[in-house]
């Protein structure tokens, strides 16, 4: 299974490992493109949020991912505590889940829907599958 992992920045340690145990399962995985540029050395995150949406905008990330999202047969999103949330899930990570909503993707959320009184209904409302922390469950 092609699967595109969303989450954030301040996670791409765990993407990169969450990418690795998957591709090592036999998946193929798809990571952020700041993610990406983090892992290679380029940039931190502290670099990405000073750049702020001019960074965004030049490299057209957004649409960008949405076509990684297109492609994949699925999304997983890894929503750990962040912010005194726990399971956090961000702006950038909910429009990544709604596109991948309405392209009719599987969606999985590595842990349980955040209690965020703003995204709660939204994200139940999706549909996606919870995987209480374990990958194996991916199917």
């Amino acid at each position: 299974m092609r699967i595109a992992i969303v989450g954030s920045l301040d996670f791409t340690e765990d993407i990169k490992k969450t990418a690795d145990a998957l591709e090592a399962a036999g998946h193929t995985t798809v990571i952020p493109y700041g993610a990406r540029l983090i892992l290679s050395g380029k940039t931190t995150a502290a670099e990405i949020r000073a750049a702020g949406s001019a960074q965004k905008a030049e490299a057209d990330v957004i649409r960008y991912y949405y076509g990684e999202i297109r492609q994949s047969d699925a999304l997983l999103v890894l929503n750990y505590a962040k912010k005194g949330i726990e399971h956090y899930v961000g702006a950038n990570t909910f429009l990544e889940i709604g596109f991948a909503h309405v392209l009719d993707k599987k969606i999985f959320l590595l842990n349980p829907i955040p209690d965020m009184e703003y995204l709660q209904d939204e994200l139940e409302a999706m549909r996606p599958v919870i995987l209480h922390g374990d990958l194996s469950l991916l199917v």
